[in-house]
């Protein structure tokens, strides 16, 4: 349900801080995250639930009309049959499923899904090494095991051998930007100049690498030449640096924050305060540094976790059970198995980049549109399941990313919350509050996805996105404010007016993301003058409009079945 506008962060997942519980019935869909349960919002007064009200029963019954239609769609537009298959047959390559050819035309998860094993290889002998390490160390000098600060040295090697095998020579690069960014938050300390500092050194270094490829050895000098030559297994260094780059900014202001003495006492060290409670200064060390911003499980993709969040996590390691990581191995599986089956059966991305599209209904090309955002939220979220298991398994847990499926959103706000949950929440400790928080929410709403979007490319495509973002958010924030819940809840119309407005939303966030990591303006521009210029097209959208607020009052339900249970999400 819509909610009210509150006096919190735009971007901030809140919750209060609760024992874990066990959810029932639907709400075992829901992802759990630590402390996002609350007796408090269990004991409050709901509405009943409408789950087998007589409203639900029409909407069960559209449910089960329309989702097999929109698979069905791009299903036969995938045909070896459709007139239009030999524009994009090409893209295709061989598939192991159904026996079908497979669509791995997508560069991004193509790295992914060509490097799984060896990428589970690397896990392994981290682990054995690691284990091996444990054994010798707490053998020779009687650890105690109270805490994890004696893994930091193997950590640190590991690390270094990792990189040099990933980026070659490039390496010495990631090495030499490393210890510039740790020189100027050591040399700084807690002046105000550290901050801006680290922030122009960091943007500095990543619109070097755009522009310059990751720097070759020969500019700076031809002796160097040969050095180019050794390029590691991933010599694209300079690709996932943006992710290094979010630690770098991480360890320095926390550092800065540390030495003037702002955070909170170290009296709760839950997920949520973790972040916020500085350590003493001798622990901002560099070794301390390198095993943070290069920890092999989180180093390519993330998730993303602060400074101090990670140094807590050594030195009062969490109970992480093999229950809870053999679980979350499932959920692994079950991910990359429907992402495996989505491009077996339907070669939408193939279609997307071939521009074959050419006289689809406003109909074929909504669903060609809509699975590409599916697959954009699956290329995504199957790395950082793939690490953050990783990453369990090796008794550090970082922030879950994608709270909810791509299709269970209504909301921008609560939609750009949920997705790179990890990096919202970065975003959210070092620019959003230190800009002003809600006393500047557009402003700073403007700037940060500004930010986000040059963060991830240096282009108009990915600019136009946050701009329109930024845009999108604003009716979504006028709403709130002028139909607080709290006000106008109980009326009988609220729910309905709310779904009308989750419809627009839903509208203005598929434009955006269909602008940004799918077709481009220019393909955009072309959709809508199909869609808006002729009956066919006005009618299939409001055909779609009228699912998609059926689809919304299911969003809306569900969520209240959660804060029946206790389950509090912002998203």
């Amino acid at each position: 349900m819509p909610t009210d506008l509150r006096p919190t962060s735009t971007f901030e997942l809140d919750s209060p801080l609760e024992p874990s519980h066990r959810p029932k019935g639907i709400t075992r869909l829901t992802v759990d995250v630590t402390s996002s349960y609350s007796s408090q919002v269990k004991a409050q007064t709901h509405p009943a639930p409408r789950w087998r009200t007589p409203e639900f029963m029409v909407y069960y019954v559209t449910f089960l009309c329309v989702v097999p239609l929109m698979v069905w769609i791009p299903y036969t537009l995938s045909s070896p049959s459709h007139p239009n298959y030999p524009y994009y047959e090409r893209s295709l390559s061989p598939g192991w499923l159904f026996g079908r050819r497979v669509d791995n035309s997508d560069n991004q998860y193509r790295s992914f899904r060509n490097g799984l094993l060896p990428l589970t290889l690397l896990a392994s002998v981290h682990f054995g090494l690691k284990l091996l390490y444990a054994v010798l160390t707490r053998k020779a000098s009687s650890l105690s095991g109270s805490n994890n600060l004696y893994r930091i040295p193997f950590l640190v090697v590991f690390c270094t051998a990792m990189l040099f095998g990933l980026h070659g020579a490039s390496a010495l690069k990631v090495f030499a930007i490393l210890s510039a960014n740790y020189g100027i938050a050591k040399t700084c300390k807690g002046s105000k100049a550290g901050p801006i500092l680290t922030w122009i050194f960091n943007a500095l270094v990543l619109y070097a690498n755009e522009r310059n490829s990751g720097h070759r050895f020969e500019q700076l000098h031809p002796i160097f030449a040969s050095l180019d030559a050794w390029q590691g297994i991933y010599p694209r260094w300079y690709i996932s640096f943006n992710i290094t780059m979010l630690r770098l900014v991480s360890f320095s202001m926390d550092y800065y924050w540390a030495c003037r003495g702002v955070g909170l006492p170290e009296t709760s060290l839950s997920d949520k305060h973790r972040p916020r409670v500085n350590h003493s200064l001798d622990t901002y060390s560099f070794l301390n540094y390198i095993a943070y911003v290069l920890y092999p499980p989180l180093y390519i993709a993330g998730p993303i976790m602060t400074f101090n969040d990670f140094m807590w996590q050594l030195k009062a390691p969490l109970t992480i059970t093999w229950r809870t990581v053999l679980g979350y191995l499932g959920r692994f599986v079950v991910c990359i198995m429907t992402l495996e089956m989505i491009l077996h059966l339907m070669y939408v991305v193939a279609i997307k980049d071939r521009r074959a599209w050419v006289g689809y209904s406003a109909a074929e090309l909504c669903m060609v549109g809509f699975w590409n955002l599916i697959i954009v939220w699956l290329k995504l979220l199957v790395p950082w399941r793939f690490f953050r298991l990783w990453a369990l398994a090796d008794g550090i847990d970082p922030p879950e990313n994608m709270l909810r499926c791509m299709a269970n959103n209504y909301s921008p706000l609560g939609f750009w919350r949920a997705w790179h949950r990890s990096y919202n929440l970065w975003i959210v400790r070092y620019i959003y509050v230190p800009l002003g928080g809600a006393r500047n929410r557009v402003a700073a709403s403007v700037l940060i996805f500004t930010f986000v979007a040059l963060w991830h490319d240096l282009s108009f495509k990915l600019l136009a996105w946050g701009w329109l973002v930024s845009l999108f958010i604003l009716p979504e924030v006028g709403a709130r404010y002028l139909l607080p819940a709290s006000k106008f809840g109980d009326r009988a119309w609220y729910r309905h007016v709310g779904a009308v407005g989750g419809v627009l939303n839903v509208l203005m966030m598929m434009t955006a993301n269909l602008v940004g990591f799918v077709i481009g303006t220019d393909g955009m521009k072309y959709m809508m003058e199909q869609i808006v210029g002729s009956w066919q097209g006005i009618r299939f959208l409001l055909f779609a409009c009228a699912c998609l607020f059926v689809g919304i009052q299911i969003m809306f339900e569900y969520r209240e079945e959660e804060e029946r249970q206790g389950i509090v999400r912002r998203c």
